[in-house]
């Protein structure tokens, strides 16, 4: 629960008060690996704070094939932003890669904590912000980048899990087939 104090003191200050009242906004509970947090077709109704383990965000095309939408490692957030936002059915899963610790709130309780602690939806805007630069950037690198430096890119922004992740999710989140990635490490590790 600190590690969520410490992540809000990045870039608000609250009184002990506040910051006790935003932990009482939150649920804390633990996940075993491929526990599904949520499923295509459901509300979003939590908002997921990690304390430990990895999440992953992921959806199916037509041919059910997974394509990795973001991971969460200790001190992220994941949700399916548009149905915990809107409160409808959402098209992706979240699933527990790694055995996990997570606090969750509610949008109900998230609404409110901003009418009782309004700087706490200052740092939920700052990472929207953050999240939307992200997504930008990595939209742009998927349209305009070799799947190598996409990888390498990857492993800048994931250097604490990139060693616990299966290699089909990675492949996922590149958007190449697990064969493809195979061939283009083993030719990045020999340079062949």
């Amino acid at each position: 629960m600190d590690l969520l104090l410490q992540s809000i003191a990045k870039h608000v200050t609250l009184t002990k008060e506040e910051q006790q009242i935003v932990l009482d906004s939150f649920t804390v509970t633990r996940y075993p690996a491929k526990t599904k947090l949520l499923s295509a077709g459901e509300v979003c109704i939590n908002s997921t704070f990690v304390l430990s383990g990895i999440l992953r965000n992921y959806c199916l095309d037509d041919q059910a094939v997974d394509h990795t939408v973001s991971f969460a490692a200790q001190g992220w957030w994941i949700a399916d932003m548009y149905s915990f936002l809107s409160q409808k059915p959402g098209n992706s899963f979240i699933e527990v890669v790694e055995d996990a610790i997570v606090m969750t709130m509610s949008r109900d309780h998230q609404l409110a904590l901003f009418d009782r602690v309004p700087r706490v939806e200052r740092y939920f805007r700052v990472l929207i912000e953050r999240s939307l630069v992200a997504n930008q950037q990595r939209l742009m690198d998927n349209l305009t980048l070799p799947a190598e430096e996409r990888y390498t890119r990857f492993l800048e922004r994931f250097p604490e899990i990139k060693y616990c992740l299966p290699q089909k999710q990675i492949a996922s989140y590149l958007g190449v087939t697990p064969e493809f990635f195979s061939k283009m490490k083993k030719k990045m590790l020999t340079g062949k």
